[in-house]
């Protein structure tokens, strides 16, 4: 594994993005996961037959440990091998893993998640976008999502819609070819400079009967599944956090900042780091229900660690932080957003607290 990333052709331009990769970062994107296929360790966690390695959880920890320690991302994106991948697994019919699944693991073919609205982030079950059922057979889809990441090089995506009424039940999942007629993407850009995200206007896009996700109705299940997947997928792609705190390290002893008092908070950090990889290998023994407590559990521990990783490297550089490009800066910025991508930690505490813990509800 190690000698593969130390000998394996780069393509120009390739870094360690993150999850998902912003535009520019695509065309490199697409040729590491390829050469990741074609040497095996492209979505290491797929089982055989369906072309993956199956590969035990703890060479997934090890995998994505040495990506980090390379600079290198482990996959294209997570939302193809990690949230779509497995849900077609479960919930996708025959002709649709034949169609997808090999596009998925070779990385011809990227996906981005179109869930999230403006009037629906933490809340999915309020989706409002509208999918109607047409007289042969086909939809009809309305509506407006957004903080929708990759979706301006996206081939496909992955659409939670409402078919039916109010509440989870009148939800409907789709697979939607992101250059479909009255598909508009618009990027929105961060504080940072990329725009990883973007807007997503569907203006009476027509989906085919045989893009449906399971069945009509079945919105709820698929995006619960999806949902399971994406805190497992951050827990996996968080693993490499031992490398940041090396760097961090690093960089508080190059500019005289690495006193007692800033070794002990490393040190905490690093106890942290192996918990959250002691509770991501649980969740992925347990499965992909994000209503168990073990997947909140692994969400807040992650984000958060990430937060708090990333401004002890700020503490680490002192005025230094005030360079531009300077990598731990971003990673601070980034890390902030962690706490409210993939589900808000006020949502993770919510689910502990009403689920888990059987506390009254809160108010609505």
């Amino acid at each position: 594994m190690t000698r593969f990333l130390e000998t394996a052709p780069r393509p120009a331009g390739l870094h360690d993005y993150g999850p998902t990769p912003s535009h520019g970062d695509v065309r490199a994107g697409r040729d590491w996961q390829a050469t990741l296929a074609e040497h095996g360790y492209a979505c290491l966690h797929w089982p055989a037959e369906h072309g993956g390695p199956d590969a035990s959880v703890a060479d997934q920890a090890a995998f994505a440990e040495e990506c980090a320690r390379a600079g290198v991302p482990r996959q294209l994106s997570m939302v193809g091998p990690d949230l779509v991948g497995p849900v077609l697994m479960r919930f996708g019919t025959p002709a649709q893993q034949q169609r997808h699944l090999a596009r998925i693991r070779d990385g011809r073919d990227l996906w981005c998640q179109l869930f999230s609205e403006p009037g629906a982030g933490s809340d999915l079950a309020a989706v409002a976008t509208r999918a109607v059922e047409r007289p042969d057979g086909s939809w009809q889809v309305r509506g407006q999502k957004v903080w929708t990441s990759a979706a301006d090089s996206a081939d496909l995506g992955i659409l939670l819609a409402r078919s039916g009424g109010p509440g989870p039940g009148g939800l409907s999942a789709f697979v939607v070819p992101m250059r479909s007629p009255g598909v508009t993407v618009r990027p929105l850009r961060q504080m940072d400079g990329e725009s990883k995200f973007n807007e997503v206007f569907l203006d009476d896009v027509v989906l085919g009967a045989d893009q449906v996700i399971g069945t009509p109705g079945a919105g709820w299940a698929v995006a619960k599944a999806t949902l399971g997947r994406e805190r497992l997928s951050l827990g996996a792609n968080a693993v490499g956090m031992f490398e940041s705190i090396v760097e961090l390290e690093t960089a508080a002893a190059a500019h005289g900042r690495l006193d007692d008092a800033l070794r002990d908070q490393i040190v905490e950090a690093w106890i942290r780091v192996w918990l959250m990889r002691v509770t991501w290998e649980r969740a992925i023994e347990e499965g992909t229900d994000p209503s168990g407590s073990t997947f909140s559990v692994l969400k807040l521990l992650t984000s958060e660690t990430y937060r708090d990783i990333a401004d002890l490297g700020i503490a680490a550089l002192g005025p230094a932080a005030l360079e531009e490009e300077q990598p731990l800066v971003k990673r601070m910025l980034v890390g902030h957003a962690q706490t409210i991508l993939g589900g808000t930690s006020e949502i993770q505490r919510t689910i502990l607290a009403e689920r888990i813990l059987g506390l009254p509800r809160a108010p609505r």
